[in-house]
């Protein structure tokens, strides 16, 4: 049944502000939303292909950081219809309360209160923009309608023992759609009435009244806090026993499977990041990209097809569990349990391996990279080898962190030793 929430005016704040440091050097020159993802994604298209599949059509992007970007992959490629009243658009930080920028999602929100004079919304959906997940935000407006509240808190159930890692919500054992305490990282967690081993960890998506969310924040904007949504207004409404939560289990999203429902990865570090890749390689993948029901949207420019084609000497091509995103071409090379996005091109004798390729990055003949992530327009000279040995890759100025080696946009690599061993040699 269609929600009577979505005929209601229902305005969508995406917060896409983050600095994402620890996914430096990837977020070196971009906000952490526009940071690519699975070949022909950017992150912060899985919020708002969220957001525009559950219905609600008019969306707000607030940016600080790096954001020429993000503002510009939003601007070509979420267009809305205009005729319709529809749109998804960028908001910089303005300045409008004083000579600031954003210090905390709170104060983004308290600072973009225009954007609520403007359209009088009834409901208020906060999102954040560096998630990987599918969620129909539909269902959670009707359980926060139906319950009352004036902020609902998704939560996704994580094992006790993880606790400590997230911002943890309470529930009341009477009403355990009620949150009781909100808890950021807590070393003595309460498990759930119903699973004792499992808590509640907040996803970092909100659903507010327009008016109770304009009092929280402009309350907020003169308390010495740290202004932000879940450490400072969430527990502003569960001590007014006003805070409820929604469980991210009952989502029910068209079109997932028993394999992939409930999936959410939070890929805020490079190790998180590059195991989100590998759920979508894996021949039965974690996360389905292939649900058509729920689709998720982007834009990756005029690119041919995917090639692959024998290399110099009638050099074979092998490729398995990758993604091969258009515009890649293979030439005699050997592509396994990899993403390549678009432009990507590996040469004859070329191995790419359990790694993650940005845009237009180039692998020259008989060059080796394993186990690594590298940024946009990276030219890998042939013969060269990143991923092999740290403490090579260390002394060449790349990044090695969680055991991979990570390349930033359009860094330089060397030119590879003469005497440096082929892949052939080290099969040998």
């Amino acid at each position: 049944m269609t929600s009577v929430w979505k005929r209601r005016n229902v305005l969508t704040i995406v917060l896409a502000g983050g600095e994402g440091k620890r996914l430096m050097p990837l977020t070196a020159d971009r906000a952490k939303p526009a940071v690519p993802f699975g070949g022909i994604y950017r992150l912060i298209d899985f919020a708002l292909s969220n957001v525009v599949n559950s219905g609600y059509l008019k969306v707000v992007v607030l940016t600080q950081y790096k954001s020429h970007s993000l503002d510009r992959h939003v601007t070509t490629t979420w267009r809305m219809s205009t005729l319709l009243g529809n749109y998804v658009t960028p908001v910089p930080a303005q300045q409008r309360v004083g000579k600031r920028w954003y210090l905390g999602s709170a104060d983004a929100i308290y600072q973009s209160l225009n954007l609520l004079n403007d359209e009088k919304p009834d409901i208020v959906v906060v999102v954040g923009a560096d998630h990987v997940y599918r969620m129909d935000f539909a269902q959670m407006v009707d359980q926060h309608v139906a319950s009352g509240a004036a902020c609902t808190v998704a939560a996704i159930r994580q094992p006790i023992e993880l606790a400590d890692q997230f911002g943890v919500i309470e529930v009341d054992p009477e009403s355990p759609s009620r949150i009781s305490a909100f808890r950021e990282k807590p070393t003595d967690p309460q498990g759930l009435p119903d699973a004792p081993h499992e808590v509640l960890a907040s996803m970092g998506n909100y659903v507010f009244d327009a008016e109770a969310l304009r009092e929280a924040v402009t309350r907020d904007a003169d308390a010495d806090t740290s202004h932000d949504m879940g450490g400072d207004i969430v527990p502003w409404f569960v001590a007014r026993n006003e805070a409820g939560v929604y469980d991210y289990q009952d989502n029910d999203v068209p079109g997932s499977t028993d394999r992939d429902r409930g999936y959410w990865r939070d890929v805020g570090t490079m190790e998180s990041y590059y195991a989100a890749h590998m759920d979508l390689v894996a021949p039965l993948p974690v996360f389905n990209l292939y649900n058509s029901d729920w689709p998720i949207y982007t834009s990756y420019g005029p690119q041919p097809p995917a090639k692959l084609v024998a290399g110099e000497g009638g050099a074979q091509v092998t490729a398995y569990n990758s993604i091969l995103s258009p515009g890649t071409l293979v030439t005699g090379g050997s592509v396994n349990n990899a993403v390549l996005s678009p432009g990507c091109y590996v040469d004859t004798g070329a191995e790419v391996s359990d790694s993650v390729l940005l845009p237009g990055v180039r692998v020259g003949a008989g060059a080796v990279v394993r186990n690594a992530i590298i940024d946009k327009n990276v030219w890998v000279p042939p013969g060269a080898r990143i991923g092999v040995d740290h403490e090579e890759d260390l002394a060449r100025g790349f990044v090695v962190q969680d055991g991979l080696t990570v390349l930033a946009k359009d860094q330089v690599v060397p030119e590879a030793a003469p005497d440096a061993p082929t892949t052939e040699q080290e099969q040998a």
